[in-house]
């Protein structure tokens, strides 16, 4: 019997794990291991970011023969960091190599994200990436970059290089235009040399619960009848809209252009979707999102809980952006500023990446020490 998470992705969600470890990789036996996950519950790729590597680095046990080693060899906190992650990271994506194959290059992804404090520095971000790229050594690795206003020219210049690009912490329709632009811009700057385009794949983390978990204090607040009804709708209307500038940019004249001469189109990726109000059901990130040619990458507790589900999952977005635009309007006749909330949410989202890499190299630096 079909469960839920086979039919989304019969319907086109490509379903992945936010989330990596040493201990999911080494232990394929175990009910939480990446292979159990791939096997049995749809799972074809991995996102990570600093508050990920954060927390399976704690887990000193599994690291410890690496980090003696690591320690023996004299590596500074840096060198381990970058040495541990990438080798997880590649090691997930060997796992995931069938896939890559099976899907001709479309998901058996396995991302890994420039260090956060580069969020600003479009250079160094370059930089990094392609040394990432080269040191993680495989094909169906993606390469992190944050849709700041600086990281734009990077996404550009690592596509135009060949270069996979996962496009995170996007949280506004605006910003969201300006990556898939970014991503245009790289195609054709690559096909401008001759070089093969038929590999580049890309997907753009566009933030869903976050939006809800700002504005839905705001709502509480007013105590209205009006406030109430839009309580939980923001996010999910966002997310509608976004979706919306995808396909109508997918039709564009530009667009086709590319696709003819062998360009994949980038696909958005629903992140964030753990549900933080207890209120709000736990695949309400999931199924208010599911439509062909989307990603929603899932923290292990909300794929669990999506697969128990009435496996009765259609399209839920492509005929919601008229309601979509109402709610925003709704919103914003409340008073709700919507860009200041989403240029909050990317500050806010950068420093929070930033803090979880500081708190990730204390904890290598007492590994090492």
């Amino acid at each position: 019997m079909t469960n839920a998470l086979q039919k989304l992705s019969e319907l086109g969600t490509s379903i992945w794990l936010d989330d990596l470890s040493r201990s999911r990789l080494t232990n394929p036996e175990n009910d939480d291991s990446l292979k159990n996950l791939i096997d049995n519950y749809s799972v074809v790729g991995v996102t990570t970011n600093p508050s990920i590597f954060d927390n399976a680095l704690k887990d000193s046990q599994t690291y410890a023969e690496t980090f003696a080693a690591l320690k023996k060899d004299g590596a500074s906190v840096d060198q381990a960091i970058r040495k541990v992650t990438t080798t997880d990271v590649r090691d997930a994506c060997d796992l995931f190599i069938d896939t890559y194959h099976r899907s001709k290059g479309v998901d058996g992804r396995v991302s890994i994200e420039v260090d956060p404090r580069l969020a600003h520095n479009t250079q160094e971000t370059i930089i990094q990436g392609r040394e990432l790229w080269n040191e993680v050594g495989r094909e169906n690795l993606f390469i992190k970059v944050p849709a700041t206003l600086a990281g734009l020219p990077a996404i550009e210049l690592l596509i135009s290089e060949g270069i996979s690009v996962n496009v995170t912490l996007i949280f506004s329709t605006q910003r969201y235009e300006k990556v898939l632009l970014a991503y245009a811009s790289g195609i054709e700057k690559r096909l401008t040399t001759g070089a093969n385009i038929s590999q580049i794949q890309s997907v753009a983390s566009f933030f869903v619960s976050r939006v809800d978990t700002a504005i839905d204090p705001i709502l509480d607040l007013m105590q209205s009848n009006e406030g109430s009804l839009l309580r939980g709708k923001a996010a999910v209307a966002n997310a509608h809209l976004a979706y919306e500038i995808f396909l109508n940019f997918i039709q564009s004249e530009r667009w086709k252009k590319l696709a003819d001469s062998g360009a994949s189109p980038q696909r958005l990726l629903w992140a964030s979707t753990g549900v933080k109000d207890p209120k709000y059901l736990k695949d309400k990130y999931v199924t208010e999102l599911a439509a062909p040619w989307t990603v929603n990458t899932m923290p292990e507790q909300t794929l669990r809980a999506v697969r128990d589900l009435d496996p009765k999952i259609n399209d839920a977005i492509s005929s919601q952006a008229m309601n979509a635009h109402k709610i925003l309007k709704d919103l914003a006749a409340l008073g709700i500023d919507y860009n200041k909330v989403v240029a909050d949410l990317e500050v806010d989202g950068i420093k929070k990446f930033e803090e979880s890499w500081q708190h990730l190299l204390q904890t290598v630096k007492q590994a090492l020490a």
